[in-house]
């Protein structure tokens, strides 16, 4: 009978059978994993990861790690491979061949082609002794007692084992290479992360909406120059220097205090000495100023020289947080 108690209880039982199995992967690392990973990261050439049915879903996931994490890499599909896509593969270049019973047909017509040309193979795989295990220069082993499904044949906790094999390759050679957050986000320039680490103030500067107004404007005219910048804010600018700042809140708690406002001037209303940024300065640190301060807007000054503002609403839209 199926309920909701026989549901959750299948669930938990593949996840703790998956959780063991991957557990089970650190009694077999060895000298293999050691050298298989001082080869990739001593490689001058690209890292191909190649594998068939399931094993390619995986070495396809594994690659895209890899290039996000800094190491050159590319899939083959094995079948594809010995049918015209072998050429992919250069001189220099080390394969990784993903594969849980090492024994494939496309397999075994894959590896003597590949020792053929030379190039390192490194063995994912949960079969030491198969074709695959025999003819890799190294073997990292993958085997599983069974799978989690209940007639043991869909590949569970067999793909889960080789993608986290993967993932521990990644890990080290992003360890080897000193990888920083700052080199993830080269790899993730369109992601919140990339835009949080490269992202700096003058790249979001609008010149076309720069508030500016005179020590001696009229305050007719500040009200204008905030309505029309669309800022909420306008830098008091006098001998091409900021003196000071007039925002929207200003402005009410002017009109709130007082009755005649004809004979007042921005020099009247303004803030003085308001905080600035640098265009070259990050958006994250901008944004941390506007958090530290609670306020939400920032003039953008270099060298005394007025940029622009950068406004809290714009970062929170380029989802910076």
């Amino acid at each position: 009978m199926i309920n909701k108690e026989n549901i959750l209880a299948s669930a938990k039982k593949t996840i703790l059978s998956e959780s063991e199995s991957i557990a089970k992967l650190t009694q077999f690392l060895d000298d293999n994993f050691v050298n298989a990973v001082e080869i990739i990261y001593n490689s001058k050439g690209r890292l191909v990861v190649t594998g068939i049915g399931k094993s390619a879903i995986i070495a396809q996931k594994i690659v895209a790690t890899l290039n996000s994490t800094g190491t050159p890499s590319l899939f083959l599909h094995a079948s594809e491979a010995i049918h015209g896509d072998l050429g992919m593969v250069q001189p220099g270049d080390v394969v990784i061949c993903i594969s849980k019973s090492g024994n494939s047909p496309e397999i075994k017509v894959l590896v003597p082609l590949l020792k053929r040309f030379g190039n390192k193979l490194i063995a994912i795989t949960g079969n030491n002794t198969s074709f695959l295990g025999k003819g890799a220069d190294y073997v990292l082993n993958t085997y599983v007692e069974a799978e989690s499904d209940p007639i043991n044949l869909a590949p569970t906790n067999s793909t889960t084992a080789q993608l986290v094999m993967g993932d521990a390759i990644a890990v080290c050679l992003m360890e080897m290479k000193s990888f920083t957050a700052e080199d993830f986000a080269k790899y993730h320039p369109g992601g919140a992360l990339g835009k949080k680490l490269l992202l700096r103030v003058g790249d979001m500067l609008d010149n076309t909406h720069k508030p500016m107004v005179a020590p001696d404007s009229t305050i007719k005219k500040v009200i204008v120059e905030i309505s029309e910048k669309r800022l909420g804010v306008a830098a008091v600018i006098e001998n091409e220097k900021v003196v000071g700042i007039i925002t929207d809140g200003d402005i009410r708690r002017m009109l709130n205090k007082t009755e005649n406002i004809s004979g007042l001037t921005a020099q009247d209303i303004m803030t003085k000495n308001p905080k600035t940024i640098k265009s070259t300065d990050m958006v994250s640190d901008a944004l941390n100023v506007l958090e530290d301060f609670s306020i939400t807007q920032l003039v953008v000054v270099d060298n005394g020289d007025y940029k622009g503002v950068i406004h809290l609403h714009d970062i929170l839209k380029e989802g910076i947080v």
